[in-house]
């Protein structure tokens, strides 16, 4: 089964960007639907942003849309995240997930498949 692992996590200042990046293991990514999540302190997960695996349907969170920036590239089994004019809200642990079939989903119920997580800290 695919594994994912989520890197380029840390910490920003405020105005600044980040760019996270979600590579897939023990399979290929193209048949998945990979979406980008976020948890706050004391707060429950929520939608960032989320990709198809033909790349044509991108959906964002109200609370990122202009922001952030999803792609993909299939052959190297890697989803992006571009994060830039970041806002101390944005603090949380970013998460990668992913789910059969190509429509994106907001609900976390959707994916089955999940990272471990990477910190994004921004400072004001």
């Amino acid at each position: 089964q695919v594994q994912l692992v989520e890197s380029g996590g840390g910490l920003a200042r405020a105005g600044g960007s980040l760019r996270l990046s979600c590579a897939a293991s023990g399979g290929t990514f193209s048949p998945y639907t990979v979406g980008w999540f976020r948890q706050g302190p004391g707060k429950e997960r929520e939608f960032v942003a989320g990709i198809s695996w033909s790349g044509r349907s991108i959906l964002y969170g109200d609370s990122v849309k202009g922001r952030f920036t999803i792609s993909r590239d299939n052959p190297k089994n890697t989803v992006l995240l571009q994060m830039d004019s970041l806002k101390p809200e944005d603090t949380a642990v970013y998460y990668c997930a992913a789910k059969m079939y190509n429509i994106v989903a907001t609900s976390t119920t959707s994916y089955d498949i999940w990272g471990q997580g990477t910190q994004v800290t921004v400072s004001a």
